[in-house]
Order: C-alpha cells, then structure tokens, then sequence
C-alpha cells in the first residue's frame, strides 16, 4: 500500500494514506474565483506521480522533465511485501532510483525471497538508501509485486507480460487512454499484450497469448513472402518447385558421375613427360609413314620402267644398219650378230639395276615398319598409362570442378527447401493456430476454478450497482483468449466506466488473494465522468467495502463539489480538519449509508 507521497519542495502538500478507501479531493480555496476550477488542480497528475515513482518512463516533454518540476524531488512510502520502504526520483536524473528499506522472505514464493537492495546478501531488511536503475527497479517491483522473474534470461518467452503493463491496470492513466476499454490500459497497447497481461492477472497460462503472437508474425512474413513470390520477384529468383526439382536431379546426377571418376583417378607422377614423348612417338611414326610412302612410289616407277626394259628386234637391228650404209656408206660395219649381243648385255644391265633399287627400297620399307611396330608399341604402353591416370593438376582441376557442382546442389536444395516450406507455410500454420486453440480450450477448462472466480466476481459488482447483473466472457478464438464485459443499460452514459470500475475490482481482488498485487487500486475521477451520481456513490462504498475485505488500498481522486445521490444523499460531506471523513450514498432501498474514508484535500486556487 501506500502511506505517503511528498517532495523535498514546501509548496508540495504531503498527501498520506491509510488502509481501505481514501478520497482524495480538489477543493477550491478561501477567496477563489468562479473561474478557478477545481479541474487541473492535480488529480490525475497525482496518477501520473505515483507511476514515475513506479518506473514509468520520464521522456524529455514529460511533465517531470520540464523546466517547472525537473530539480524536484518526488518521494513515496511503500508496503512492498508487507515491508516498508522508501522510493525518491527526479527529473533530472530519471534513469537513477534511491531506495530505502527491505523487504521479508517469503519461502512461499521463491523469487520473492531475495533482498530488495541487490548486493549480494541475505539480510532481511535494510535501512541503508541504495541507488538502482529505473530498470532494476521496475524487475524488483514486477518479482514483489507480480511474481514476475527478476532475471529474464536467454530463454525467456519474446512476448512475456511486463510490470509496467501489469501496473498501469492498477493505476490507469487517463492521457494514455485507461478509461476507454475494461481490458486495455493504454490505446496503444498492442493486442498480444493486452491478452499476456490480463491472463497473468486472471490466472491463466499467458504463454500461450504469447505463442499466438509469435504465430501472427509468422504467418505476417509468410503472406509477405507470398505476396512477393505472387509479383514474379521470388520466381525469377528461385523457380518454382517442379523447375529445381528438376535442376537438382540433373546437378545431383553430375556431382555423383564426377564423384565416381575422381574416386577411380590415378595420379601419375611423369604425366607430362610421358605426354610429350607419346607426341613425340606419334611425330616419329607419321615421318616413317611419309618416307615408306616415298619409297612405294620409288617402286613403282622403277617396276614400270623393268617392265618396259626389252632388247631390239634383228630386223630391227637390219634396217638400222642399212639406213646406216647410205647414211654413212664409208664406216666400217660390224656383224649384226656383234651388235644383237651387245643390246642383249645392255638390256640385261638396266634390269639388274633396276631390281637391285626395288630391293634395296622394299628393305627400307621392311626396316621402317619394324621401327613403326616398336614405336606404335612404346605409344600404346605410354597412352594406357595415360587413360589409366592422370596429371595431378588435372586431378585438382576436377576436385574444383566437383565442389562447383555440389555448391551447386547445395544451393538448389536450399532454393527448393524454401520454396516448398512457403507452399506449405500456411498449411503448416494453420496446423499450429488449431494446436494452440486446443492448448487454450485445454487451459481454461483446467483453470476452471479462477474463470469462475473471475465471471461470479464481476457479475456480483456489477450487480451491486445495476438491477441487471452485467457479464464478464471469457472464451477462447483463432487469434487467442478474448476478454468481454458487459453491463446491461440504456440510459447511463458511463456505463463504460463502470465496466472498467467492476473489471478492476474484480482483478484487484482475485490478484490480492493470490499476493500478486501491489496492494493499491487507483481510480481517478475521470472514471466517474458521465456516471449517473447514484452508481458513484455506490461504488466508493462497495471499493471501500472490498478492498477492506481483500485487504488492498483502494485510492479515489475526486472533486469536492461532486454529489453521489442526486441532491439529498450521496454527497461527499467535509467534517473536521478533513482528515476521517464519511461518503453518503443510497443503499438498494434508497436508505443513507455510510463508510469511513481517508478524506485527502487538494486545494484549487492555491495550485
């Protein structure tokens, strides 16, 4: 609870507390104006005090950096786990929080059983004033007063209830927009954090809120990636699923062929040496060819010139001598038969020589086609040592030609598994929404006991304000728990309010039960506003008589002039130096009844 709130300025009027119902109020001063109004006279800003003292962040245009109050210095005195102590910030250096005072262990609650002041002991309170972070200030209060964990840790849930969205259900804040919705503090607070808060107050199991956030982020990148694959960006990039299907059977089939060479490869060390003289041995060869060819021409010219090689005829031989006695009729003549063996001789002389050069070119032949034979066989020997291995860079070459390919498949298989996870993403998705709506299902009908302590606690307050009971559904849908209240009224233009009055009761008692609230309930006069005067009345007294039944502090900010009963009764009447005080109302019956409260003024005129 809280017992005080001050400031190391005079000028701020201390305001203290006291268990159960405490009114505080906007009076007008001795001598004010009509044009002085009690509104701006610091109500709700009182609620925005006790949240920067609470942690909430102080950014530069805040009210507590401005050049007005940042040298001030805002105190509070609080019951944290039934232990007092001691909390002072100020603007000017918001980051930094000086606490006093320690706190009791709990054995009951595990994380609750460290000191306040985190230095390492054990000691169960402290006197000594310590100065944390706003940070480690607000895991501190979240441990104490939510059993939330002080240290997250790495495997922490990403969309996890925090203490400043649990609190500010304890202290809604009007210009955040607190009084517009029952089930939401802020108009900028996200759905999934909304659900995680309001099932970790409740008592349900808000990690699964969580988990159907992280599902909607899925499935949001899945439709994006959808809808660029549907603009051809994704398919010029990666194909489609039958396109790589096919590329990566073709790749896989080549890196396996490439894989199967290599494994048989068989470096040879003179691969090159053996090379050259292969080429060398074939150069050689192709010359023997080139003279044989020579010499086979040889042959035949000098067989056709045998063939043609034939002694003269004797009348051959007569009319030559003839026409050589009147040619020349004074040369002495042999015999013919002289002559004839003469031509015979030379005859026989020309076809010696000439088979003498076909023998001596068919031995040139002969010898070449020997020389071929040895040749051809050192060539086969070299080139079967060749086909049967190779050259290391060869090898090499290859090696780096296999690692291509499988890069290669590699990354087709990764196309293709992105391609086949997006066609089946929504399919897949839509699987776990099922899973966690049955985790859900499962969940509430589990903790059947807290929903039901949950809907009969709202329906008896808003039963105590209303003839028509109003109700509180909790049920469970696609996109995760769905928190719904009504209350049944034609007439009432706050009937919003009062839902939002009935849904903080309700929260604040269920939380106390279970020590899992800061032990205050704030409710600023905004949430009376358009509240017929009668429901007002009833409601400070059934605040007052539940937070004195639950044991927690229930803290109204309200204007002195405001009348809860509609002329007669229900006016808040000053008695005494405005310190034990009483609200009227109406009971059911329109009967006066009275509850005692904590009457705290803050005076318009003199702000």
């Amino acid at each position: 609870m809280i017992r005080e709130v001050s400031s190391d300025r005079e000028s701020f009027k201390t305001l203290t507390f006291g268990p159960g119902l405490n009114v505080i109020l906007a009076d007008k001063s001795q001598g004010a104006s009509d044009r002085q109004s009690r509104n701006g006279a610091g109500k709700s800003s009182f609620v925005e005090l006790i949240h920067f003292l609470c942690g909430a962040d102080a950014p530069p245009a805040g009210i507590f950096r401005s050049a007005a109050l940042r040298d001030w210095t805002f105190r509070a005195a609080l019951d944290v786990d039934g232990v007092p102590c001691s909390v002072s910030r100020s603007g000017r250096a918001p980051s930094r929080v000086h606490v006093t005072g320690g706190i009791g262990d709990r054995p009951e609650a595990s994380n609750r059983s460290l000191p306040l002041l985190q230095d390492g002991s054990e000691s169960v309170a402290t006197p000594a004033r310590r100065e944390l972070s706003n940070e480690q200030w607000k895991r501190i209060l979240g441990a104490r007063w939510f059993g939330l964990p002080l240290d997250d840790g790495e495997d922490a849930e990403r969309f996890r209830p925090t203490f400043r969205s649990l609190f500010s259900f304890a202290a809604r804040r009007q210009e955040s927009g607190g009084f517009q919705n029952p089930v939401q503090h802020s108009t900028m607070q996200q759905p999934w954090d909304r659900q995680v808060a309001v099932c970790c107050l409740v008592g349900l199991d808000w990690t699964i809120p969580g988990r159907f956030q992280e599902l909607r982020e899925r499935e949001k990148a899945s439709k994006e990636l959808r809808r660029v694959a549907r603009s051809g960006e994704l398919e010029r990039c990666f194909g489609n699923a039958a396109e790589l299907r096919t590329r990566l059977t073709v790749a896989e089939d080549r890196a396996a062929r490439l894989r199967a060479r290599l494994d048989d490869f068989r470096v040879v060390p003179e691969y090159r040496e053996l090379e050259r003289e292969a080429s060398g041995l074939t150069g050689r060869i192709d010359d023997l060819n080139l003279e044989n060819v020579v010499d086979h021409d040889l042959i035949r010219e000098l067989q056709a010139s045998l063939a043609v090689e034939q002694a003269p005829e004797s009348r051959d031989l007569a009319k030559v001598y003839r026409e050589a006695g009147i040619v020349l009729p004074d040369l002495p003549r042999r015999r013919i038969e002289a002559v004839e063996r003469f031509h015979r001789a030379v005859v026989e002389n020309r076809r010696s020589h000439l088979g003498g050069e076909i023998e001596s070119a068919e031995r040139r032949i002969a010898e070449r086609d020997r020389k071929k034979n040895e040749l051809d066989e050192r060539r086969t020997r070299i080139m079967g040592l060749l086909k049967s291995g190779g050259a290391l860079e060869h090898y090499t070459g290859m090696r780096e030609e296999l690692g291509r390919i499988e890069a290669d498949v590699e990354m087709l298989r990764e196309r293709r598994g992105v391609i086949e996870r997006l066609d089946s993403a929504k399919t897949d998705l839509d699987m776990e929404r099922t899973g966690l709506l049955k985790a859900l299902r499962d969940d509430i009908r589990e903790r059947e006991s807290i929903v039901r302590a949950a809907i009969l606690g709202f329906e008896e307050l808003s039963r105590s304000l209303y003839e028509k009971a109003g109700s509180l559904r909790i049920s469970d849908t696609p996109n995760g728990p769905q928190f719904e209240v009504h209350i049944a009224s034609e007439r009432s233009k706050g009937i919003t309010n009062m839902q939002i009055f009935c849904f903080d009761l309700m929260l604040a008692e269920l939380c106390a039960r279970e020590g899992r609230w800061p032990g205050f309930l704030i409710h600023d006069s905004h949430l009376f506003d358009g509240v017929d005067e009668r429901q007002v009345a009833k409601a400070l007294r059934i605040g007052a008589q539940r937070a004195d039944a639950a044991g927690f502090q229930y803290i109204v900010t309200m204007n002195s002039d405001f009348r809860a009963g509609g002329g007669v009764h229900g006016r808040i009447r000053r008695s005494g130096p405005l310190r034990r005080n009483q609200v009227d109302g109406c009971d059911g019956d329109g009967g006066p009844v009275r509850h005692p409260v904590q009457l705290t003024p803050v005076t318009a005129g003199t702000r």
